[in-house]
Formats: structure tokens, C-alpha cells, sequence
């Protein structure tokens, strides 16, 4: 019997042999296959990765903060990543078990004890909710910021990663279980379904202060409609983006599930999204992120949703697709932007140089700060601004791609676009010289440089790093009831979900 392999499946089995043969604590370099990219220190760039985390956490809170070395506030989404990333770092060496269970016992513990209520200030959350920016040092709202659904889900992963990491008998690693389960079970999907079955982006307590569409939905305009939708953002997740963790963690909880109903709101914005971006046809969104997030903790090889199954494909395939159109668009360049093509390409959201129009090769060309850049059906969001994270979290579904690239970026232009935490958050070739930047420099002989690291940005090449190289995240988070009851509940079938019978939730 024979077997026939197309030459992508081969060549992403090439780089996962070369991965696994060289993943061991003494790796230091990827070798070099005949007409590949040279060696590129693989276990060096998620080590550095790691310790924006470890090294930038604040020493009280355990708050991570939002960037570096650009000092804000702490982005509850990056705590998430940074409970992820001390897991890995205990495996893979980098600190010491006894070390990592300190961090993450101390964070959550923080986490836990920080104040509650419908205040608008003084607390760090609601109905088991954390606003999406908090102060470093206090853990309390950072200014008018939302209370977030997404963030808070992000945030909720790697709390829950840690209950699963941590299965040790010692006191600390006890207590981090304990602590794990009580932050996720407090929190209260049901209330952020302001207009049920669908998830509301969010919650604002100075409501008084928002405007009224924020107030009441739709037309009615009763008071138990004006009470029920009081604070709660206008906006619904519905449809394809980062989001699908926040459904598929309110149906899994054990205390306060979101309806039964509720996956099928969030997949009737799919339509909109199915068709061909660059030669791949599959379920768009523009920026890379959105097409990573949620599969840094959960493990969505072979496993399918409805929409899924009437397409053939899951979403692992689905976001291999789409980092092959984000090459692609790159390849074509239709915008001319410096440095563009095979090995240089990956749009997400990111710093940008500044809001201002100049003009490029004799085009109008906007530039923008903080932006969420991409290429799906909806169109094109582009001014030249490269986010290595956005082809970095893709490893795991595209490497024969992903590795070239990042071989590329860091042996052509390291000496630009890293540091001492790996990447930058972006960088802009084509930028005007006599741009007034916002953020980062203009680096003679390269161009422009995010001179901070995000922690959102970070977060996904740590754990997608480990997720390729041994599956860690993946295979811990398998392992959790919740995960493998939200995912039953959300119509998804296949894969590890089919093996063995599932575990019950206390």
C-alpha cells in the first residue's frame, strides 16, 4: 500500500522531524536543510520571549504589564499569557518548578483577593469580570477602561492552564488548583449575555456617563430592558475572530454557563467570512491574531464544529490557510511596501509609527499607530507595518513557511528588530524619515522600529513555540473538564474529543 503526500504536508513534516529531533534542553540552533534559510536559534528566541514575562511581572501584584519598556498599566490578557508562560518555562527549564509555582500562586492569589463590585473605581472587576487595563500596582481600573469579555477569557486560560500544570502535592501547587478553579467559577457568563444568546463585548460602570445605544438594545425601551442592558457595551461577539475562547469557556463553566444557544449566535456572523483571500479559501479574518488566540490553549486539530464539518476542514487547517494569504498577499505587495515577499510578511495587530498620510513612490499612503492590520474578504488594512508575532504564533500550522521567516527577519535585520525579549513588537520599512513618530525610531539604513514589546504579542510566540515543539498547553488543557465540556456544548466533535469518555465537572 502506498501513500501519496503533497508537497506542503511534506515539507511541514520535514521541519516537525528537524523540531523534534533537536528539541531537547541543549538545542541552540535549528539546523540549516540544503537551500533553506541558515540556523536560527529557535530555543534562544522563546527563552528571551519567556522572560519579558518573568522579568517584567511586577514583584508585588504579579501584574503584567501591557508593554516594555514603555511603562502603562497591566493588560489582564497578557497576565494570561504570562500564567501560560511560566508552566513552560518550569518545563522546558528556564526556572525551577518550585520558582514558577511561586509566580503563579502569588498572581492568582493577587487575582483572587482583588476587590469586585460595581464601582467605578477602586475594583479590578465585576461579576468575576476583570477590566481590561489595570494599575500595575494597586490591580484596581486603569481610567474609564472596559470591563472585557475577551480579555477576561484570555485571562481565564491561563488561569485555568495553571490548575492543569500544576498537579504537584506540595501546599503551593494545591492552593494554585484551589485558586484556579474559584477565579473561573466566580466568573458570570450569564450577566455579560445583556442580548441573549449572544456574549456582550463588555461593561462599563459609568454608565450614566456612556451613550444611550450602550444603555438600552433595540427597540425596547422598558425598564427591565433599560436595567438588563444598563453598562453593557453595544456590541456582540458574533462571527470569526479571537472570541470563539470566550464562547467556548462561558458554555464549559460549571456555575454560571452561558445558554445552550449561545455558539449558534456567535457562528451565524460566519457567512460573511467563508471565501478565497489570496488564493485560500477559508474562514477570514484579517489580522493573524485572530486566527491564534484561541488555539493557543485549546487544541482544535481534527476537532469541528458544525460550520466545520460542512466545509471538510477544522480550524487548525483553517489558520494554516490563512497564514499561507497573509505570504501570499505579502509576495504580491500590491502597495510596494519596502521589504516585502516570501520571507517577510505577517499582519496583526500591533504599534504602528503614527497617524499621519505621506507620500510613497509617489502614492497617498496612511500610516497608523495602534492598529489591528490585515488582509480577509472584508478588505485590506496594510501600511507597511510587520508584526513578527503575527508569523512567530503560526508556527504551529504553517512551520515550513513560519521558520523561514523568522530565519530571515532575525539573520537579515536581528540587529534592528530584537532585543533582550526577542522581537519587537513591529517594524515599517517604508516609513518617510521626517514622520513625527509616536512610538519607536527610525533605525539609519532600516527604517522604522516599535522600540517596546506587547505583552499580547509575546504571550502567543511562547506558547505556540511549545504547542509545536511538544504540545504542552495543548495536552494539559485536554485534559481539563471544562474545556472538553464547552467544546461538546458548542456542537464540536472529532479528534481527542472522541477518546475516552469525558470527565466530569464537580
Amino acid at each position: 500500500m502506498t501513500f501519496s503526500i503533497d508537497p506542503s504536508t511534506a515539507r511541514r513534516q520535514f521541519c516537525l522531524a528537524v523540531l523534534a529531533a533537536a528539541s531537547g534542553p541543549a538545542l541552540a540552533h535549528l539546523p540549516a536543510a540544503a537551500g533553506t534559510a541558515p540556523a536560527f536559534a529557535f530555543d534562544k528566541l522563546q527563552r528571551r520571549t519567556f522572560n519579558y514575562f518573568w522579568e517584567t511581572a511586577h514583584p508585588v501584584t504579579g501584574l503584567v504589564p501591557d508593554r516594555f519598556p514603555t511603562l502603562t498599566f497591566c493588560s489582564i490578557a497578557a497576565v494570561g499569557f504570562g500564567l501560560t508562560a511560566y508552566g513552560i518555562g518550569a518545563e522546558r527549564g528556564y526556572v525551577g518548578r518550585a520558582q514558577a509555582a511561586a509566580r503563579t500562586r502569588k498572581t492568582l492569589r493577587f487575582l483572587f483577593n482583588a476587590p469586585q463590585g460595581a464601582a467605578e473605581r477602586g475594583m479590578a472587576g465585576y461579576h468575576g469580570f476583570f477590566y481590561r487595563f489595570l494599575d500595575l500596582a494597586s490591580g484596581r481600573r486603569y481610567g474609564q477602561i472596559e470591563l472585557s469579555s475577551v480579555d477576561t477569557a484570555l485571562l481565564m486560560a491561563g488561569v485555568l492552564f495553571s490548575g492543569q500544570y500544576f498537579d504537584g502535592d506540595n501546599p503551593a501547587e494545591q492552593e494554585i488548583r484551589r485558586l484556579s478553579a474559584a477565579l473561573y467559577e466566580r466568573v458570570d457568563w450569564q450577566w455579560m449575555q445583556a442580548r441573549p444568546p449572544a456574549i456582550a463585548h463588555g461593561w462599563l460602570p459609568d454608565v450614566r456617563k456612556a451613550p444611550a445605544d450602550l444603555r438600552v438594545s433595540g427597540s425596547d425601551h422598558s425598564a427591565t430592558a433599560q436595567a438588563r442592558h444598563a453598562g453593557f457595551l453595544s456590541l456582540d461577539w458574533v462571527g470569526y475572530n479571537e472570541a470563539m475562547l470566550v464562547y467556548i469557556l462561558a458554555l464549559g463553566s460549571p456555575t454560571h454557563p452561558a445558554r445552550g444557544d449561545a455558539y449558534g449566535a456567535w457562528t451565524r456572523g460566519y457567512a460573511a467570512h467563508w471565501g478565497t483571500v489570496e488564493g485560500q479559501t477559508h474562514l477570514s479574518f484579517g489580522p493573524l491574531f485572530g486566527h491564534q488566540y484561541a488555539q493557543v490553549w485549546l487544541d482544535l486539530r481534527g476537532v469541528r464544529d458544525a460550520f466545520m464539518r460542512s466545509k471538510g476542514l477544522d480550524y487548525f487547517e483553517n489558520s494554516r490557510r490563512a497564514a499561507y494569504a497573509h505570504q501570499a498577499y505579502a509576495e504580491r505587495n500590491p502597495m510596494g511596501w519596502k521589504g516585502y515577499g516570501t520571507s517577510m510578511w505577517g499582519l496583526a495587530a500591533c504599534n504602528g509609527p503614527a497617524d499621519v498620510v505621506r507620500s510613497v513612490k509617489g502614492s497617498s499612503r496612511r500610516f497608523r499607530t495602534y492598529a489591528a492590520r490585515g488582509v480577509d474578504l472584508a478588505g485590506i488594512v496594510d501600511d507597511g507595518t510587520i508584526a513578527p508575532t503575527a508569523v512567530a504564533a503560526s508556527l504551529p500550522f504553517a512551520p515550513e513557511i513560519v521558520l523561514p521567516t523568522l530565519a530571515h527577519m532575525a539573520n537579515k535585520h536581528g540587529a534592528y528588530i530584537m532585543g533582550s525579549y526577542g522581537f519587537f513588537d513591529a517594524f515599517n520599512q517604508s516609513v518617510p524619515a521626517d514622520v513625527t513618530l509616536k512610538h519607536g525610531s527610525i533605525k539609519p539604513g532600516f527604517g522604522w522600529v516599535d522600540t517596546d514589546y506587547l505583552g499580547i504579542d509575546q504571550g502567543p510566540i511562547v506558547a505556540m513555540f511549545e504547542n509545536h515543539r511538544s504540545g504542552l498547553v495543548w495536552e494539559r488543557m485536554r485534559s481539563s473538564p471544562v474545556v472538553r465540556l464547552g467544546l461538546q456544548r458548542a456542537g464540536f466533535q472529532g479528534g481527542w474529543l472522541s477518546e475516552g469518555d469525558p470527565d466530569e465537572v464537580s
